[in-house]
């Protein structure tokens, strides 16, 4: 099979991923063989090519895939052959440690991502282990579905951990994949959306998905937020999200890495009145399952944009630039 590989940290602009040819994945005990129809893009990638997080080099890169199991390792039992199903950025956890019987299993010391420490989506074929796969619902496409596999769950997470309440104000920094899916659930749940970002395309979809406002990161909303979630990859909008929050307010970190440091925070006006900021770290099985439950019951309809798998590159480098409208996804199947 052809995948697209990374060899060698570097900066997208190189166009670092090669198509290179690659053995065939055999299942081992406990694992499903995926053949893989589509693979989300997303700034993890970026955040790996660009060395802002180490990867286990060579890797194949992708961690929102969508297949069909056409394999099945001694003892996996989970699913049938035929059955399509996703695979997100938790490929493992070790399953005994404090923080996965506590099911924090996304802090676990073992944990592996998917794209990563093991080999991602950008490859016609895949193995993972059964407990990390997720049936898809009917009610999406392969190419909706890849981007709630990553995009999607973790912008779940970063929801739940707001603790954004019905009839509050939430703003979104930044309005790319996660975002895109965020403002659905938000407003799904009774709360009042306010965007940031700098793209007028981007605050004009922020519009057409109910955003009550769209202004730039430094534009003062209509009211104070009493919840913000940051998806930027800059340090500069951490001070913007807190010099607008309510008392008692809390801003959610949405990304791994920033690709800048955050300036300087004064105490009295960044932090007082009980304002709170929270980091949010990779995301459990039960983020998914729960995620994919509930955008097929909303619905939760991606915006797609679609690329071919040796188109890689330049996909990462328009996510890069910010001019991908919603989520961007790989055609990988007709890649053998």
């Amino acid at each position: 099979m052809k995948g697209m590989v990374l060899k060698e940290i570097s900066t997208i602009e190189e166009q670092p991923l090669e198509l290179k040819d690659l053995p065939d994945p055999t299942p081992g005990p406990g694992e499903i063989l995926v053949k893989v129809s589509v693979c989300g893009i997303c700034h993890t990638e970026l955040d790996e090519i660009e060395g802002r997080l180490l990867p286990n080099l060579p890797i194949v890169l992708g961690h929102q895939v969508v297949g069909r199991i056409v394999g099945l390792g001694q003892g996996a039992k989970r699913f049938k052959l035929g059955d399509r199903v996703g695979i997100a950025w938790i490929h493992s956890a070790c399953g005994t440690c404090d923080f996965c019987k506590e099911g924090h299993e996304n802090l676990c010391p073992a944990f592996k991502g998917t794209g990563c420490d093991a080999p991602g989506g950008y490859a016609p074929y895949t193995v993972v282990g059964e407990r990390f796969a997720y049936l898809i619902p009917d009610r999406f496409s392969d190419s909706q579905a890849a981007p709630l596999l990553c995009a999607g769950a973790i912008g779940y997470r970063d929801l739940m951990l707001s603790g954004i309440k019905r009839g509050q104000t939430l703003g979104l920094y930044g309005f790319g994949a996660s975002a895109h899916l965020v403002i659905q659930m938000a407003i799904y749940r009774g709360c009042e959306v306010f965007v940031f970002t700098r793209s007028e395309a981007h605050r004009a979809l922020a519009i057409k998905l109910g955003a009550a406002w769209a202004g730039r990161p430094e534009d003062p909303p209509p009211r104070k937020l009493h919840c913000a979630i940051d998806f930027t990859p800059v340090g500069e909008t951490v001070p913007k999200a807190l010099n607008v929050l309510e008392k008692g307010g809390k801003l959610i970190l949405a990304v791994i890495r920033k690709r800048n440091p955050i300036p300087p925070l004064d105490y009295s006006q960044h932090l007082w009145d009980e304002k709170e900021i929270k980091s949010v770290a990779n995301l459990t099985r039960k983020d998914a399952e729960d995620f994919l439950l509930l955008a097929a019951q909303i619905p939760i309809i991606p915006e797609v944009q679609e690329f071919d798998l040796p188109e890689a590159n330049h996909a990462l480098l328009l996510l890069k630039q910010g001019k991908i409208q919603g989520s961007g996804v790989l055609k990988i199947s007709d890649s053998n």
